[in-house]
């Protein structure tokens, strides 16, 4: 008794002219290898040419500032709580009377690292972060040899200075009202 109608018969018979020299088979492999030589390529020359992103991607992070140029990181460590890969560390600071213009509030992040080998880009820091303080680029993690150049630091995560390099800061603070654009324009699911 069978329960489905699967099975079939497997056919034995011999093999004719046509079939023994492979001939059809070999001609319908070539017609389909030569069609593909008048499709549109799909690689691209990385350095010279770069691929545009999709509005969801997510790249490497990047600590901000207010115009007066003052971080907006102030060490809540939330972000590093919501990180499921725990791929962020810092340590907080008070601020000394005098450095009112490099921090905003009072308790600001002495250390603030990212792993970017543990990251998966989640963009739940993003997400957790009350002051707006990290973003997520378009930008990704370039290829390197040593374990050592994905810690990324401070030095390497906060957006240029507003007086210092205003175009700079332009460019990455138009990154990131773009992104916040975006984001608004998204529906929630």
């Amino acid at each position: 008794m069978q329960l489905t109608n699967r099975a079939k018969a497997v056919d034995r018979r011999p093999l004719n002219f046509m079939e023994r020299i492979y001939m059809p088979a070999i001609l319908k492999g070539m017609g389909i290898t030569f069609s593909h030589i008048f499709k549109k390529k799909v690689t691209i020359n990385y350095p010279e040419e770069t691929r545009p992103f999709s509005p969801v991607f997510r790249g490497l992070h990047i600590l901000n500032r207010d115009a007066e140029g003052r971080e907006n990181c102030t060490a809540c460590g939330l972000c590093a709580v919501a990180c499921p890969a725990e791929a962020i560390t810092m340590e907080a600071a008070e601020r000394l009377p005098g450095e009112e213009h490099l921090y905003r509030e009072e308790k600001y992040a002495a250390k603030y690292e990212i792993n970017m080998l543990r990251c998966i880009f989640c963009g739940l820091c993003e997400e957790a972060c009350p002051k707006d303080a990290i973003y997520l680029t378009e930008t990704f993690a370039p290829a390197n040899y040593s374990r050592q150049s994905f810690i990324y630091g401070k030095d390497n995560l906060v957006i240029p200075h507003p007086q210092q390099d205003p175009e700079g800061f332009a460019k990455s603070k138009g990154l990131v009202e773009e992104r916040k654009a975006q984001a608004k324009q998204q529906p929630t699911v």
